[in-house]
């Protein structure tokens, strides 16, 4: 059996840190575990040409979401002897679900293993934005004191408020980790939490079109499907606040890249960060890069070295099933059966079909 991982180069920090479980030189640790089970680990950065090559003969393919691996119609549809598609980490829109279940190609992804890294980045890119701390540690870097231009565009985080796009696993401890900073906090997901659930989190729903406009931050923290992709685009971003923040550590396609450009030039959006891009790797051009008061990262809020070793035990985990013929962890689950068993991912598909 040939088990296929696509991930991102390590380097020579791979040499210096073996906890960086999620590169290609370490493999999510599973390498030794693999083939003393009589099977074959191929493990490669590549996500062109070589990919297609060994994906053609693969039985099994690994994928991270900060180093996407898509695998497209097209390349299910060239690969016969594909069973399951694995994420090391959480988010499996690299993959064409619909077409994973068609040919009941199962697909699963390590659920939970990095909430608390991207809900800890949030918070974190959220005070950088308010606080205006990038422009000062340049201004220390470039061996300035100008202190009038940095607290210019300066602020408290307390009192504002703060609007959560997509209240799952990480929408809730964002809402968590900013209650002590007493801000008043709104949320919009498809599924209304209990009273009972918000006062622990310290937020209350509200519906979106109301919401949106009032925020002086927003965090996007829902799925990449075909209601949320481009979700907020030209129109969308004029009705927010003028002045707004906005954080988005989910998918890059739920910000339409130029309209957002064009929203930081004019200054409707004071400032903007995240960490998520499309297409990954983001290219060197990448207008994101460029653009004016950003704090951008490259996708790494998820896959901290305790991120890392949770979801590289996960994998570990849903391959020992895979080999044993045992059913998956049912939060694991997003494809199973010929059908997308996920309710995160089932309204992409039945959008697809």
């Amino acid at each position: 059996m040939k088990i296929l991982l696509v991930t991102y180069p390590g380097g020579p920090a791979a040499k210096k840190e073996p906890r960086l479980l999620g590169c290609v030189e370490n493999a999510l640790g599973i390498r030794e575990f693999v083939e003393s089970k009589g099977h074959t680990l191929v493990s490669i950065s590549d996500t062109g040409t070589e990919m297609e090559k060994h994906l053609k003969d693969a039985d099994v393919c690994i994928a991270t979401p900060f180093w996407p691996a898509y695998v497209t119609r097209e390349r299910i549809a060239k690969s016969p002897k594909l069973k399951l598609l694995l994420t090391a980490g959480v988010g499996s829109d690299h993959f064409d679900l619909a077409a994973a279940a068609e040919r009941n190609i199962d697909v699963a992804e390590v659920t939970g293993s990095n909430v608390v890294s991207v809900a800890e980045h949030v918070v974190m890119q959220i005070l950088a934005l308010v606080r205006n701390y990038i422009p000062a540690y340049e201004e220390v870097i470039g061996g300035g004191w100008d202190i009038a231009k940095v607290a210019a565009r300066s602020h408290d985080l307390e009192d504002k408020v703060v609007g959560i796009f997509g209240m799952g696993r990480i929408g809730q401890r964002v809402a968590a980790r900013l209650k002590p900073f007493d801000v008043t906090c709104y949320y919009y997901d498809n599924r209304r939490m209990t009273t009972v659930e918000e006062q622990v989190v310290g937020t209350r729903y509200m519906p979106l079109e109301a919401m949106l406009p009032i925020c002086d931050i927003i965090s996007i923290n829902a799925p990449l499907t075909p209601a949320t992709q481009e979700f907020f685009n030209k129109k969308r971003l004029a009705s927010l606040k003028k002045g707004v923040y906005i954080v988005n550590t989910a998918r890059g396609r739920i910000v339409h890249t130029d309209a957002l450009v064009a929203a930081l030039k004019s200054g409707h959006v004071a400032a903007y960060a995240g960490d998520v891009w499309y297409p990954q790797p983001a290219p060197a051009d990448h207008p994101w890069r460029t653009m004016p008061n950003h704090a951008m990262t490259p996708h790494v809020s998820g896959t901290t070295l305790e991120a890392q070793k949770r979801y590289a035990d996960g994998i570990r985990d849903c391959l020992t099933r895979f080999f044993n013929g045992e059913a998956m962890q049912r939060d694991y689950v997003i494809v199973e059966g010929g059908r997308v068993a996920s309710p995160s991912y089932a309204y992409a598909f039945e959008k697809k079909k």
